[in-house]
């Protein structure tokens, strides 16, 4: 079995829960996902199976949220599973000044992200020093947002904004709701955050664990084929003899104008896999079949 499960990740699951569920459902050894989501968030993470875990590196960045921002609150984790560090009521904040502070959430920026996070700092994760008391600098990072849209807001004491985000890699969601709130001088923290899309897939595609064990159950689960999100890739297409070539590790001659990463087909459009292409050579990267 190989190629993409579009997992919809439940509440309070680690992406690590996530894998190691879906390793022990399909009995597979070889499982991986692309782009961690935190416990307290839902929706898409995608899963790749058997070898296809090999393309990992290769799918798209680009990813987009769906958040609920809680004003006049701000917690050492940038969302609500964190301590309250301030909590000021806020019931006048004017809406049209929030308009114009989340506006400026366009394009790149520089980021900091939560203490609370992954990111590695001497080679120790940020949040296993947060968690040992440990203060660190943190390092700036530009990361860019291509479009924020509001899509409700609701004021009282601590009013919320709902809005949309569509983002490259490395975009911390709970970073901006912390520096919303800095920018309106009320504190502000991440209250919840589905992922309706990432790496090239959608949420309205996804499947829940639930839905993955019916379907093993009656036998109708299959993973999307693994080149399904590499779209973005330009392909090759190789007569029989070189394709044979290619998947022993061979270099191919091919004459295109441009270089870089490419997919690779044979003459019956099956996938092959991952290449290389510089110096007018198809140089093998990733085969997927010999």
């Amino acid at each position: 079995m190989q190629g993409f499960l579009n997992l919809n990740k439940p509440f309070d699951w680690t992406s690590h829960d996530c894998v190691a569920r879906v390793r022990k459902l399909l009995r597979l050894k070889r499982v991986g996902h692309a782009g961690t989501l935190d416990p307290a968030a839902t929706g898409v993470l995608p899963i790749a199976l058997g070898t296809a875990t090999r393309l990992l590196q290769y799918l798209p960045g680009n990813k987009a949220y769906k958040a609920t921002i809680r004003l006049g609150v701000q917690t050492t984790t940038d969302d609500l599973q964190g301590e309250i560090i301030t909590s000021q009521s806020c019931p006048g904040l004017d809406f049209a000044e929030v308009k114009t502070a989340i506006a400026q959430f366009q394009g790149k920026i520089e980021q900091i992200p939560p203490i609370y996070s992954a990111i590695q700092v001497d080679g120790k994760r940020l949040y296993d020093l947060a968690r040992q008391g440990q203060t660190v600098e943190v390092p700036k990072r530009t990361v860019e947002i291509f479009s924020t849209e509001i899509l409700d807001w609701r004021d009282g004491d601590f009013p919320e904004l709902d809005v949309a985000i569509a983002c490259g890699s490395g975009t911390y969601i709970r970073a901006i709701a912390r520096d919303l709130g800095a920018i309106l001088q009320t504190g502000g923290t991440l209250a919840a955050l589905i992922r309706t899309a990432s790496s090239g897939f959608n949420l309205t595609d996804s499947l829940t664990l639930t839905d993955l064990e019916n379907q093993l159950q009656a036998g109708t689960f299959q993973p999307s084929i693994p080149d399904i999100a590499l779209e973005h890739l330009p392909s090759v297409t190789l007569p029989t003899l070189s394709a044979q070539k290619w998947c022993h590790g061979q270099k191919i001659p091919h004459t295109l104008d441009f270089s870089g990463i490419v997919r690779v087909y044979d003459q019956e459009t099956a996938f092959l896999g991952i290449s290389k292409l510089e110096d007018n050579l198809l140089i093998p990267t990733t085969v997927l079949k010999n």
